[in-house]
């Protein structure tokens, strides 16, 4: 997916290649890490579209990111784990048709904790204006989604995938915001 650049700067897009991929025990998830200087910094799940993985994931990147040395401040965390749930959500109701499967893939270096969603549904979301219709009972997590990200000082965006699909991303900076 999106390796982080150098310290202090935003993630873009790069290359992917992951390598020591291991099962941890459910059906359809596994965890790797990325070659390369993130080594220690980057881990992929993948998962099936459905709207069991949304806790699943949600613990396990809690979990993931409780036992690594770089501490992630809790509001940040909180904020990050919303920011999973919204957007492994998005891809379990709107992409599950073309894609049965989801990837999440979690960065964690040079200033940064990027959450990225990756399904292979092509079409693009686009975050809702600040007042949907009153009738509408959803469409409203990716403006959350911007909101939280803006407001922490990050980056979010979305991006093709070279096999068609997208990948919906957020970038939160782990130190305050001036």
């Amino acid at each position: 997916m999106v390796p982080l650049r150098g310290r202090g700067e935003p993630p873009r897009r790069g290359e992917h290649r992951t390598v020591d991929c291991a099962y941890d025990g459910r059906v359809g998830y596994a965890r790797a890490r990325t070659q390369g200087p993130e080594r220690e910094n980057s881990w992929r799940f993948t998962a099936p579209a459905a709207d069991s993985s949304v806790p699943r994931l949600r613990h396990a990147v809690r979990d993931l990111l409780g036992r690594q040395p770089v501490r992630v401040p809790e509001d940040t965390l909180q904020g990050a784990l919303l920011i999973l749930s919204e957007l492994v959500t998005n891809a379990v109701r709107h992409a599950a048709v073309l894609s049965p499967e989801i990837g999440v893939e979690i960065r964690l270096g040079g200033g940064w904790l990027r959450v990225a969603v990756e399904d292979g549904h092509p079409y693009r979301p686009k975050a809702l204006e600040a007042e949907p219709l009153q009738e509408q009972t959803g469409g409203r997590g990716l403006l959350l989604v911007k909101t939280l990200t803006t407001e922490a000082g990050g980056v979010c965006d979305v991006e093709r995938t070279g096999a068609g699909g997208k990948i919906v991303w957020a970038a939160l900076p782990l130190g305050a915001v001036g």
